[in-house]
């Protein structure tokens, strides 16, 4: 790309000459590369459901809110189609952002600086969802996994989750060249698929120390 100068106006006389401003356009390169699971992957979308049922209580007010409503019939396999993310076009998907999040952590374990990779690191997304959230298509089917867990208030209560046994990801990852290359950006993927994961039940899970989910690892073509 070449660079660009901005415009001068016209001097006026006795006033001092101006100079031209070359700009320099940024320099971003993509990468594109293929990965696999190494562990089920589960996903979690809030549902429109909750989502409405929350506004709901909050519209009525707080006085209306305490009143003890009737609880209604779980419907397990609502809650699980809920709960995956669907393109408009109808496929599943991963939201990009949960890759370069797993980026930006692992940048702490190779010694990169965190707040450079946030502005630097993007995944590009195949496609959105319904709520505009940009998602990367899955390769693979999910199925229905129900899992007993423990609700903030201490009671269990038992959640109905997709999940992924076996899948794949083709990821275009758009990077600033001036701070990363290839390799590093394809290292950081490394460890952040070992390390950190993706979804519910990953390594990194804030909650827990996860359940070995969402980790994956790089699919490398014959290097001969």
């Amino acid at each position: 790309m070449a660079k660009a100068a901005a415009a001068l106006a016209p001097v006026e006389p006795g006033q001092p000459a101006r100079r031209a401003i070359v700009i320099k356009p940024p320099h971003y390169d993509t990468l594109t590369v293929a990965v696999a699971g190494t562990g089920p992957y589960v996903q979690h979308r809030f549902s429109t459901k909750a989502r409405e049922a929350m506004m709901a209580v909050q519209a009525e007010g707080s006085q209306q809110g305490r009143k003890r409503k009737v609880k209604e019939p779980k419907d397990f396999d609502a809650v699980y189609e809920q709960a995956t993310y669907r393109s408009t076009e109808g496929w599943y998907g991963i939201p990009a952002s949960s890759f370069r999040n797993a980026m930006v952590e692992a940048c702490r374990m190779v010694g990169f600086v965190m707040t450079q990779a946030k502005t630097a690191l993007f995944v590009e997304a195949d496609g959105w969802d319904e709520d505009g959230i940009g998602l990367v298509r899955i390769d693979g089917e999910p199925r229905r996994h129900d899992a007993p867990v423990r609700n903030a208030t201490g009671t269990w209560d038992v959640r109905a989750r997709p999940m992924w046994d076996r899948w794949g990801a083709a990821l275009r990852i758009k990077f600033n060249a001036e701070l990363f290359q290839p390799d590093d950006v394809a290292n950081l993927l490394a460890h952040a698929g070992i390390g950190i994961g993706i979804g519910e039940g990953r390594p990194s899970s804030k909650m827990s120390s996860g359940c070995g989910w969402g980790t994956f690892q790089l699919v490398l073509g014959d290097q001969g």
